[in-house]
């Protein structure tokens, strides 16, 4: 395998809403849902971000590396066939738990975080690895309930996850906001706790709150809270790249523009 990038710059989520916006931010790079695209037949758009030289990061939804189930050969194969019709550098995650059998969740639901699916979820994300032709990054997941017998908070968790299996990480400083909202976890201890020197690149997103409960709806305005988070990670360590989601309601280009610069102040003031 490749080693991972140590330079991706500033990045935007590439949906195909806003694949001309896309074009003319001028960002240095992007990632696309691998789930909504088929290699053999690439947008337009994609392809000419590939030719320009822009790296395109395939970012997966459905694996599951966190159920009791080896990851599901197919979505695998569809994986790997995106990073390579897409040049990848990498193909990112989410270290959750997504079905049992055929029953899907639905969402992107926590793992329990003990020794047990600790082994189980080490064995998957080597079964990954094995079949993808780049590395692999996986990202913490915006929580909706904690696991009773978690013995290991997520930062040991993904850290021990890491060590064991040479992974890289993807952290969602969003995702680290919401849990602290809506679980009481401690964003800025988490960051203290995991191992950035793993980085891959970083997620930042907006959402909006409703009686007391925060929304991670990547649809909003990167909140300042948010954007402290990011800071404060960059004053621990310096990340490859930071992207910027948005997956529904469309701003103008001027908005998207205005918030990567968000991004990059962010970013540079720590």
């Amino acid at each position: 395998m490749t080693p991972r990038p140590d330079r991706l710059g500033v990045g935007i989520g590439w949906r195909p809403e806003l694949d001309l916006t896309v074009e003319r931010l001028g960002v240095d790079f992007v990632e696309v849902i691998a789930e909504t695209i088929r290699p053999s037949a690439l947008p337009a758009s994609l392809q000419a971000l590939r030719v320009a030289g822009t790296p395109v990061i395939p970012h997966g939804v459905t694996l599951g590396v966190g159920g009791a189930e080896p990851p599901d050969p197919e979505r695998l194969a569809h994986l790997a066939a995106c990073a390579d019709a897409l040049e990848a550098p990498l193909v990112s995650e989410h270290l959750a738990f997504v079905r049992a059998g055929d029953l899907d969740a639905g969402h992107l639901l926590p793992v329990p975080r003990t020794r047990e699916a600790l082994s189980v979820i080490t064995r998957n994300v080597r079964q990954a690895q094995e079949a993808l032709p780049v590395p692999l990054a996986l990202e913490n997941v915006a929580a909706v309930f904690g696991w009773p017998e978690d013995e290991m908070t997520e930062a040991e968790f993904l850290g021990e996850l890491v060590e064991r299996t040479g992974a890289a990480l993807l952290v969602d400083v969003a995702n680290l906001y919401t849990n602290q909202v809506n679980l009481g976890l401690d964003a800025r201890a988490a960051l203290d706790e995991l191992p950035l020197d793993r980085l891959a690149y970083v997620h930042v997103a907006g959402g909006y709150a409703h009686d007391g409960v925060w929304h991670d709806t990547h649809t909003t305005p990167v909140p300042p809270d948010v954007l402290d988070l990011l800071g404060e990670l960059c004053a621990r360590a310096r990340p490859p790249g930071v992207l910027l989601e948005w997956d529904a309601d469309y701003p103008s280009d001027a908005v998207l523009a205005d918030e990567l610069g968000r991004v990059r102040k962010a970013m540079s003031g720590a």
